[in-house]
């Protein structure tokens, strides 16, 4: 049962609200509101009350949650969909606050009108270009990059989703040359979630156009120009106006844009992801990057898993493989695809059909071109996404390629002696550095990663931990809270200096330039932007910073740091992010009995929206 020691003064003082507003004293409301403000409060879109009635009222029969619905629907605060209350519930006795219900509501109806929306024909010159650009393999019968592309081409909406590796910026950064080719005035946009994912999409595509420039079927150098390569957060992108929920850009002021990109979707919450649908005008379209099987977004919802969740549902319809394969000129065949006979109307009115038409909007890229079959990173990401947590623990026994090893967990008072090798070996290079912009590259090279803030392994006593080492080793400063090579994660947004959640900086006292320690950031290509301290927006050491924190980075080694102690936000999907931020080796340090149980537990948060996008979907 959920005691009240669980509940907030938020959520307490919500419900003697809603009391309040209903005129009436009753247990029912007061419990089912201080439990929905709860469950929004830790990434839920709503409550269950089939699932809570009997852990809130267990002296009540198995038929409570229909008589508790109807208490709530009695108090006068309790609506129904398409009421307007502050509370409403669901045929499914969903219970939800009313702005999250209208939040799923608007974006389950955006993303299906998006998909119904006819396919447009490619011409036959298109059709050449596409294919130049994904040139066919006789050892890959089906390219799905290709194919997703092919879907960004004709559709209003393509959500493309794969792990690390799997060509997601490639295959976009080709779309977009296409899409220019097809239109040269175009007005595209490209965003993320966060600074350091916006900056990270931005560095991603111009390598790819500087790497892979011969490789979009030789398109003209005037049409490769125009790529986009400046990436924007979603906040500055629909202009946050300060001090509120609401943006300049909203359902009644569009973008003005014909395309929108938006990395690092898993990142996304419903309610920042419905804003932004209903921010865009009915011609533009959307294509979503993500990996479905990361972290969701810290806020309430699990958007791009709900929508990708058609994925494991059905394989594409004969609709879209008939039309894919008169471009492709080759049979589809994907031996990794659920194979579908699903073959929807002309009409395409019913939800069945708009399903269908929303399955095929996705594809997963899965061909990894980073790790290859021996690498241990894949196949432990791999394992570990697919629930067996044995080859974390086994694999370097058996063989691989070495870039994954598991250590016990150090105790408590070892903790220290055992990271002083790591984190000496990793990090006396970058802190000998003479310029800021190696220093930052060099920094990169290790990321200790921590499942929690707080305890004995959390972030907090590492930072405090690594930065003992460092200062024994007479590799920094011994006095003040600034030295040479305190590397600091900005945690608040400040559009004013372009510096955002996520973005990381190191300190640099460069006698060149003047006498003053000053922070660096990373700028496009190898230039840097500088900032005395007293002028950064909140920030914090980032010797270690939490998996969740490291979503959109990438690194080439990681010291994965797995808690003692069992909790619930060990998961999965945390694991499977952490792992995946390698790009050379991952160490981990865990107990058995804990990975095990965290690959076992994934991330469940109470939602309509898969309900609304897939329910009669075969």
């Amino acid at each position: 049962m959920t005691s009240d020691a669980q509940l907030s003064s938020l959520d307490l003082g919500f419900a003697r609200f809603m009391e309040e507003l209903s005129g009436s004293v009753s247990r029912e409301l007061h419990r089912a509101a201080a439990l929905v403000s709860r469950a929004t409060r830790h990434g839920h879109i709503c409550l269950d009350l089939k699932e809570t009635a009997g852990l809130s009222f267990p002296e009540e029969g198995a038929d409570y949650p229909v008589r508790w619905a109807a208490v709530l629907l009695e108090s006068g605060v309790v609506g129904r969909p398409g009421e307007y209350k502050p509370l409403i519930l669901d045929d499914a006795n969903r219970l939800y606050l009313y702005r999250y219900w209208d939040y799923e509501r608007s974006l389950a109806e955006s993303f299906l009108s998006m998909a119904s929306m006819g396919a447009k024909d490619l011409s036959s010159e298109m059709g050449l270009r596409l294919n130049a650009a994904f040139p066919d393999k006789d050892s890959e019968p089906a390219d799905l990059q290709k194919a997703a592309a092919y879907i960004a081409l004709t559709r209003r909406l393509c959500v493309i989703s794969g792990g690390p590796g799997t060509g997601k910026t490639w295959t976009v950064a080709a779309i977009l040359a296409l899409e220019l080719f097809q239109q040269d005035t175009l007005r595209i946009k490209l965003a993320a979630p966060t600074g350091k994912a916006a900056a990270r999409l931005q560095e991603s595509i111009s390598a790819v156009l500087q790497r892979d420039i011969e490789c979009f079927g030789r398109l003209p150098a005037h049409v490769l120009g125009r790529v986009p390569k400046e990436a924007t957060t979603i906040h500055r992108l629909l202009g946050s106006v300060e001090g509120s929920p609401y943006f300049i850009y909203n359902i009644k002021n569009k973008l003005p844009i014909d395309l929108l990109v938006i990395d690092e979707a898993s990142m996304v919450d419903i309610a920042l992801m419905s804003k932004l649908v209903q921010a865009l005008p009915s011609h533009a379209g959307l294509i979503l990057l993500g990996d479905r099987n990361q972290l969701a977004s810290v806020e309430a919802g699990a958007v791009l898993g709900d929508i990708c969740h058609g994925i494991e549902l059905t394989g594409l319809s004969l609709n879209f493989i008939a039309s894919y394969e008169r471009i492709a000129g080759r049979r589809f065949e994907d031996p990794g695809m659920i194979p579908s006979s699903y073959t929807y109307s002309s009409g395409g009115a019913d939800h069945k059909d708009q399903a269908g038409r929303l399955r095929d909007s996705m594809l997963e890229l899965r061909r990894n071109y980073r790790f290859g079959a021996r690498s241990a990173i894949g196949i432990v990401s791999r394992s570990v996404k697919e629930g067996m947590a044995d080859e974390i623990i086994d694999l370097p026994a058996k063989g691989g390629d070495g870039s994954v090893q598991w250590s016990r967990l150090p105790g408590k008072g070892n903790l220290k002696n055992a990271l002083k090798p790591v984190v000496l070996r990793a990090w006396a290079a970058y802190l000998a550095c003479n310029d800021p912009y190696e220093m930052l590259v060099r920094f990169d090279e290790l990321r200790i990663l921590c499942a929690v803030r707080g305890g004995p392994y959390g972030v907090e006593r590492v930072n405090a931990l690594v930065g003992e080492i460092l200062r024994e080793a007479g590799l920094t400063g011994r006095g003040g809270i600034w030295y040479k090579g305190r590397p600091v994660m900005i945690t608040e947004n400040d559009y004013s200096l372009r510096l955002f959640n996520g973005d990381v900086g190191i300190a640099f006292n460069s006698q060149t330039v003047d006498s003053g320690l000053k922070v660096f950031f990373r700028s496009q290509g190898q230039a840097t932007r500088s900032f005395l301290p007293y002028r950064l927006p909140f920030h914090e050491t980032v010797f270690a910073t939490t998996v969740h924190k490291s979503q959109g980075s990438e690194f080439e080694n990681v010291l994965l740091i797995i808690p003692d102690r069992d909790a619930p936000i060990l998961t999965r999907e945390l694991l499977y992010t952490g792992i995946t931020r390698a790009r050379k080796r991952v160490d981990i340090w865990g107990e058995r009995s804990i990975i095990r149980t965290a690959v076992s537990r994934r991330i469940e948060r109470n939602s309509g929206l898969r309900d609304a996008l897939w329910k009669g979907a075969q």
